[in-house]
């Protein structure tokens, strides 16, 4: 199985210029055959809460259709983030786009404690039987320093957990630690996704990573560049060259 984790620069609240950055890694990611592309917290948006009762939309967003198209002619599955509304509730979703099917909204079940002035914890937990081999948990940002939540996802099997997050220049080690400590703890493959530049008055720290079954760094993004870095767990080889112009 080949998986992208991609780094990226938010543009704030503007989806379709993002969704145009989308689509760029999608298309580099489709020619070295990755199976599995996965972006980081609220990536459509850029991490930006006060933004969020304005730009929150669903799954059936029609913006999102040329993800949808992407995935069924290359059978690649996508995960974006969005934050989303049910109702007169937001989440921090990430949205799951597989090849010829409905699209899935996990949402954030354990949120980091300011966002709970302005979202709604999710009530969702799921992996992913990407074949007979991979098991593969989402997990969305402050989820990952939740017993709880890893937890479920090694009772479930997973052999793949995958932090989709926006982690900061000062928090970014600390987390760095919890996921090697996961990788050895629970001895799944795990793999980091996050920004680089500004977003939500942080400054995003990058080193997008990916850990094997021991906690061992197998490959690491740097600081400051976007990029997308692709993993293919039979091989345990890094693809090429990680960054894409």
């Amino acid at each position: 199985m080949r998986i992208s984790i991609v780094q990226t620069k938010p543009l704030k609240g503007t989806i379709d210029q993002n969704l145009r950055s989308h689509v760029k890694f999608i298309e580099a990611a489709v020619n070295k055959n990755v199976d599995l592309i996965v972006f980081p917290e609220l990536s459509l948006t850029g991490y930006e809460p006060e933004l969020a009762q304005e730009l929150a939309t669903t799954a059936s967003d029609s913006r999102l259709d040329v993800l949808q198209q992407l995935s069924d002619k290359h059978s690649i599955s996508i995960w974006v983030g969005l934050p989303t509304r049910n109702n007169n509730q937001l989440f921090i979703s990430m949205i799951i786009i597989q090849p010829n099917q409905n699209k899935i909204t996990y949402s954030k079940q354990y949120l980091f404690p300011p966002e709970r002035e302005i979202f709604t914890s999710g009530n969702n937990p799921l992996v992913f039987h990407f074949d007979n081999e991979h098991i593969v948990a989402p997990a969305i940002c402050f989820e990952l320093s939740n017993p709880e939540h890893h937890e479920y996802a090694a009772e479930q099997k997973a052999t793949i957990y995958i932090a989709s997050v926006l982690n900061s220049v000062t928090g970014v080690d600390a987390d760095i630690e919890k996921l090697s400590a996961i990788a050895k703890k629970y001895k799944m493959t795990v793999f980091m996704a996050n920004y680089v530049g500004q977003s939500g008055g942080y400054e995003c720290a990058g080193r997008s990573s990916v850990w094997d079954q021991q906690g061992q760094l197998i490959a690491q993004l740097d600081g400051v560049t976007e990029g997308q870095l692709i993993y293919d767990t039979k091989t345990t080889n890094i693809l090429s060259d990680p960054l894409f112009d």
